[in-house]
């Protein structure tokens, strides 16, 4: 069946499911395969749980018309969401970046949603799956996407691109995450690059941080809407004021300037704010309600959280963590004012050969620290040389049990590692 074909029935049947165990009722089923699955065999299955149809790849799965026989279905449901996107003809911004991505997303929902009808990336589903099941998810109500891209190999930012097709591009930040399947800093920019690459050739524009030499290098002659994360004289710019415990920064806006309150914590997170007010700014919308709109955002999902516990205060940002992400979290952690600062930190993934070097330099930074505590958990910082007074713990049990014997009490905590390490279950002991 061609495309044409089943975006007809799309437009009858307009939700995708992905998963036979929870379809929604007249549901299009798309039967993906992956290494430890084939969702040809659960096509029947998705069927008797209310799916419409099932959208399969292999002929002997076929026992009936509500099967429809693709050559692939992975590609199918992408070509769907291109041509729906295609029908739609709405503006699409795509971000991406190695840090601050998704709560740059977030941000420019919660701005942008102040005027238009946003429909963004759920939670973190951004790759060759997610960005089309994010596109099949708008509808005609829908007056701007705004799709995250992640991507940890060559080629897999322009991959979605072409999926997407998105009329505006913005790159929160380059920094060393993914080197096992990047290969240096210089693949990670060149893969993150493809962003801009694509927009230019589009004929679209990019929103840039112009205080980011990196991103100045990638952009090239690309149409660009800028903004500055520092006051250096023009244009829309920030500058933080307090990030202890929560960000507080100023914004200049064409009018002058605004302070803002958010519930981020973490100064680094003033380029992620100033992207949204950046793109909020190019689509009109009122700098007091762009304002009110970042305010408002209140971060979950362990992502720049700040946590009262019975016993201490927590900075949770145990989403996701690489080199750069982990020192600008210690790098703004040095700036908080508290009698009893701690910090606990979780292995950085898919460093590949880097690895170990990057946890060294990383527990280099701890020592020439001022800190109350300082303990390290993971395969990865346990191997690392440190100072008799940072305690190292090979698994999180371990790391659990010395806190249960322990009891802190007072402590104002900065908790983060990569999202494998489930450092929340860490935090819970506080």
């Amino acid at each position: 069946m061609s495309i044409e074909e089943i975006y007809k029935l799309f437009k009858k049947y307009p939700v995708i499911s992905t998963d036979s165990r929870n379809v929604p009722q007249d549901a299009l089923f798309f039967a993906l395969k992956g290494e430890n699955f084939n969702g040809n065999r659960y096509g029947s299955y998705a069927l008797d749980n209310g799916a419409a149809y099932a959208v399969i790849d292999e002929a002997e799965y076929k026992i009936s018309d509500r099967f429809i026989l693709v050559n692939n279905v992975l590609s199918a449901l992408q070509q769907l969401a291109t041509y729906h996107r295609l029908e739609l003809g709405i503006p699409i911004i795509s971000i991406t970046g190695t840090n601050g991505k998704t709560t740059t997303k977030e941000l420019t929902t919660a701005v942008l949603s102040k005027k238009f009808r946003v429909c963004a990336t759920k939670g973190n589903l951004n790759n060759h799956i997610g960005v089309p099941l994010t596109l099949l998810s708008m509808d005609e109500t829908t007056e701007i996407g705004v799709v995250e891209m992640g991507a940890n190999h060559p080629g897999e930012i322009a991959e979605l691109c072409n999926i997407a097709l998105p009329d505006f591009g913005l790159i929160t930040n380059v920094g060393k995450a993914h080197l096992e399947g990047f290969g240096s800093f210089e693949g990670v920019k060149k893969t993150k690059g493809e962003l801009y690459r694509f927009i230019h050739e589009r004929g679209g524009k990019i929103f840039r941080n112009m205080s980011n030499t990196h991103l100045a290098e990638m952009a090239e002659d690309t149409e660009t809407i800028g903004y500055r994360t520092g006051r250096e004289g023009s244009g829309i710019e920030g500058e933080v004021i307090n990030s202890s415990p929560v960000l507080v920064f100023k914004a200049k806006f064409p009018k002058g300037w605004l302070y803002i309150k958010t519930n981020l914590a973490g100064g680094y997170n003033l380029e992620n704010a100033m992207a949204a007010v950046c793109i909020g700014t190019y689509f009109k919308i009122d700098p007091l309600e762009i304002s009110n709109a970042l305010e408002s955002y209140v971060p979950s999902n362990n992502r720049s959280q700040f946590i009262q516990t019975g016993n201490n205060q927590v900075l949770m940002d145990a989403y996701n963590a690489n080199p750069s992400s982990m020192e600008a979290a210690l790098d703004n952690f040095q700036t908080f004012d508290a009698p009893q600062k701690a910090v606990i930190l979780g292995d950085m993934f898919e460093l590949g050969q880097s690895s170990l070097e990057e946890h060294q330099k990383i527990a280099d930074k701890l020592a020439a620290m001022d800190l109350s505590m300082i303990l390290l958990t993971g395969r990865e910082f346990s191997r690392c040389k440190v100072k008799s007074d940072i305690r190292t713990f090979e698994n999180n049990e371990l790391l659990i049990n010395y806190l249960e014997d322990m009891n802190p009490k007072g402590y104002l905590f900065l908790i983060k590692g990569s999202r494998g390490m489930k450092l929340e279950r860490v935090a819970e002991k506080l």
